[in-house]
């Protein structure tokens, strides 16, 4: 029988190899398969779970960046020393003063004078700006007959260093002012002209200080909320989320809530003083919706000046000319009505 002839009955031991080593592949592909089946579960929720966390923190990463915005001093740049004064918009008699705050701040300050008027009117400006952001506005006021004072927040421009915030502790900071007025003035007619966090500032004074005649806000907000919702949705954040986080980051860092700071809810308190709501319509930073919010919440006697394509506090440099003649019609017409 030749050699490569295999008995009957007997196994050829290459087949018998390939069977055994299919077998075994089989196996393994199986196990494989029960182990993954196993896995995927886990592996799912580790992976649920890494993107539930990296979206938390990027939640928490925006709360912080909106508080830090809110309550941080901007750092001082080669421009902070070197600004404009009341000598450039030839300004006669400008006097550069001192206002001391109720928590001990000195507040560097501009007192543009008309000796022969009763009418003054404060200017508060903006969230980051300084004092000399208003020179165009005020000396346009000045000029008109009005002895005009303003000033700069605690930690901008040129006043003290001190925690800051959006319109919470510079709300402080404007009383300051208010009793300088009459402290000089004791029978001023005074009459309040603000810009974005200025003109929030001066709904929240008018509403308490019954010694305002006249209020003229520029682009103010509703609340510190409604400002951080609108920043979160921008991104395409989710407000509901952000906006509770940020809240609790200022109240455990900065000593104060949002609801402490809500215009919308103090306005209405202004009347029977007149109030001008002024607002851009492609105002992008506080939307125009805040200034209609507001004029449906105040009382009469109030007006509202939308311009249409002007953006955030930019009504001033659509038309120069014509906002000092509005502002400054309204603050004549109301300041010397005052008995």
């Amino acid at each position: 029988m030749p050699s490569s002839a295999q008995p009957h009955g007997c196994h050829n031991p290459q087949r018998l190899g390939a069977r055994v080593c299919y077998n075994k592949a089989m196996r393994n592909q199986h196990n494989h398969h029960q182990l993954h089946k196993g896995l995927a579960p886990r592996r799912i929720a580790r992976i649920a779970g890494a993107t539930a966390l990296g979206a938390a923190g990027v939640l928490v990463g925006v709360a912080a960046y909106a508080t830090a915005r809110i309550n941080l001093r901007a750092p001082d740049t080669f421009f902070s020393k070197y600004t404009f004064s009341p000598y450039e918009t030839q300004v006669e008699g400008y006097e550069e003063i001192i206002l001391t705050t109720a928590d001990g701040l000195r507040l560097s300050a501009w007192w543009l004078p008309r000796p022969d008027s009763q009418q003054v009117v404060l200017g508060l400006a903006g969230h980051r700006s300084p004092k000399s952001d208003l020179l165009g506005i005020g000396s346009g006021l000045w000029r008109a007959g009005n002895n005009v004072l303003l000033f700069d927040w605690r930690s901008r421009g040129q006043s003290d260093v001190a925690q800051h915030s959006l319109a919470y502790y510079e709300l402080r900071d404007a009383e300051a002012a208010v009793a300088y007025v009459f402290k000089r003035m004791p029978e001023a007619r005074l009459g309040l002209m603000g810009f974005s966090m200025g003109a929030s500032v001066a709904l929240l004074l008018a509403a308490r200080e019954p010694r305002v005649a006249a209020v003229a806000a520029d682009s103010p907000f509703t609340g510190i909320a409604e400002v951080v919702a609108h920043g979160a949705a921008q991104l395409r954040l989710p407000p509901q989320l952000v906006v509770p986080m940020a809240d609790r980051l200022t109240g455990w860092r900065y000593g104060y809530r949002f609801g402490a700071v809500r215009p919308i809810e103090a306005v209405a308190a202004i009347s029977p003083r007149p109030l001008l709501l002024i607002h851009g319509a492609d105002d992008n930073l506080i939307p125009v919706s805040h200034a209609h919010e507001l004029f449906a919440a105040a009382r009469e006697p109030k007006q509202c000046w939308i311009v249409e394509g002007a953006e955030h506090c930019g009504a001033y440099f659509a038309d120069r000319t014509g906002y000092v003649a509005r502002t400054t019609e309204f603050f004549t017409q109301y300041l010397r009505s005052v008995e």
